[in-house]
């Protein structure tokens, strides 16, 4: 996978929640599932007979034996001990008076009816709430049968009856003895199905944002170094690779701006240098012809009145070269785009150089080959490049030397060639020739370049889209590719 495409759906980390929380509900579902099944076992289980009817003889059979062994049984203690855990509520109602439930919190209006249908069963009723407390209740008018009823026989006689609420467990006792295992049980699967979301999810990813985080502090106390782990395939390792990313954009721009810092304070200084050249040889002849005590004959001070004027040109073209070369790279200038006759730009650039070149010897040959008749630029900018490059041809070219300018098609575009016959460049210097002040030798400095004008020629071919490069082929050779 790429680091610009997004996370595969398993590695997602929005899926891992989704599939942790899918997990945690499924654990809770198997939990509850489990804990119903117990529950159901534990109610059931806990019901001698599951049929209401059969419950009411089953404790009404279990009552009288345990009253003919004791007459004098507490009852009430008795079924709280033997029946307490039984869900089904059922009360024994006595001929004595006695009354007593399995379910202490029974309402008062069920044990109303059951002892107003017990009432009418062939027994009085001198009852008493359950545990023997309290006076018999009397049945409420248009009470309807309430609950199954089992015969109580002790030594062969009715002594009183059993009745057993049909419907099962009433639901508050059901709470009231399990609601506490529930609460515990879910509570644990809860906490547990947390714990584990916590630990496999959210634990491994805050550690994480946790770490981009710190790298991001100390990109930004200025480490340029800082990088976030990123490792994984989710969106967290994502964002780590978008923050690595930056950091190297930014340390890039860093570098860049340090180079360029350092290239401006190198460009003061030779545009300082370069300046205070011709200012200080001016400034030397101008004082020595200011002094009165020195007699200068007039020859000597024309020859001084004329290197003052020399610098003066100087210091002209180099300011020229300076201001044409901001305008250049900082974009100024629109240049046009028209169809330009090569011929025509070498015919200039031979007329331009006709004088030294006839005074040297030196030989010009143009050519151009069949598709190379025109380009597309600006023909001044162009004619401009071409100059320079025939002037520093020129300039290294012994006297009865050749100069050759050559246009030929090429696969990228139109090719034009400036070639010399003179020493060529040293390999230490082609891959400087095109900066700003670069001067490969004192001859040129003697002869006043300014060592701006290759960085010029440099500008205008990379302003017309094309490329520049220069290499040894018996002499310099400086070829030029614009885009057809």
């Amino acid at each position: 996978m790429s680091e610009g495409s997004g996370p595969r759906w398993y590695k997602s980390l929005y899926w891992r929640i989704a599939l942790g929380l899918f997990a945690f509900l499924a654990l809770m579902l198997a939990a509850q599932g489990a804990l119903f099944l117990w529950m159901t076992d534990r109610v059931a289980g806990s019901m001698p007979a599951r049929d209401p009817r059969r419950l009411a003889f089953l404790v009404a059979s279990d009552v009288g034996t345990a009253l003919t062994a004791d007459p004098d049984l507490d009852l009430a203690e008795y079924i709280r001990d033997q029946y307490g855990n039984v869900f089904q509520t059922f009360v024994v109602i006595m001929h004595d008076g006695r009354i007593a439930s399995n379910d202490q919190d029974m309402p008062d209006d069920l044990l109303k009816a059951m002892v107003a249908e017990a009432s009418r069963r062939d027994f009085p009723l001198r009852g008493r709430r359950p545990g023997g407390a309290g006076p018999a209740v009397a049945a409420p008018r248009g009470a309807r049968r309430a609950a199954e009823f089992a015969p109580v026989v002790v030594d062969g006689a009715l002594a009183g009856r059993v009745a057993v609420v049909p419907g099962g467990p009433p639901f508050s006792r059901v709470v009231r003895e399990l609601g506490p295992t529930m609460g515990v049980v879910g509570g644990g699967v809860l906490v547990v199905g947390m714990g584990l979301i916590a630990f496999v999810i959210f634990g491994p990813v805050r550690k994480r944002l946790k770490q981009v985080q710190d790298a991001a502090e100390r990109l930004g106390s200025g480490d340029l170094g800082a990088r976030a782990l990123a490792d994984g395939g989710d969106e967290v390792a994502a964002v780590a690779r978008s923050f690595n990313r930056m950091a190297e954009e930014l340390a890039a721009r860093a570098t860049a701006l340090e180079a360029s810092d350092k290239a401006r304070r190198q460009l003061l200084a030779d545009v300082s240098h370069e300046l205070m050249t011709p200012l200080t040889a001016m400034r030397g002849y101008v004082e020595t012809l200011s002094m009165p005590e020195l007699q200068i004959d007039s020859d000597t001070g024309r020859r001084y009145l004329g290197i003052v004027t020399e610098e003066t040109h100087r210091l002209e073209k180099i300011i020229g070269d300076l201001l044409d070369l901001a305008r250049l790279e900082g974009g100024g200038g629109t240049l046009r785009r028209d169809s330009v006759d090569v011929q025509s730009l070498f015919d200039r650039v031979a007329e331009r150089h006709e004088r030294e070149m006839r005074e040297r010897g030196v030989t010009l040959i143009r050519n151009v080959s069949s598709g190379a008749s025109h380009v597309t630029g600006d023909a001044d900018r162009l004619e401009q490049a071409l100059q320079n490059l025939a002037a520093n041809a020129l300039r290294h070219s012994d006297k009865g030397g050749t100069i050759s300018l050559e246009a030929a098609p090429v696969e990228r575009g139109i090719r034009l060639r400036v070639r010399d016959a003179g020493a060529g460049i040293a390999p230490e210097h082609l891959p400087l020739i095109f900066d700003r002040f670069y001067k490969v030798d004192a001859a040129r400095k003697a002869s006043g370049g300014s060592g701006l004008g290759l960085s010029i020629v440099k500008t205008i071919v990379e302003r017309h889209g094309g490329t520049i490069t220069a290499y040894n082929q018996n002499g310099a050779v400086f070829d030029i590719v614009l885009p057809a």
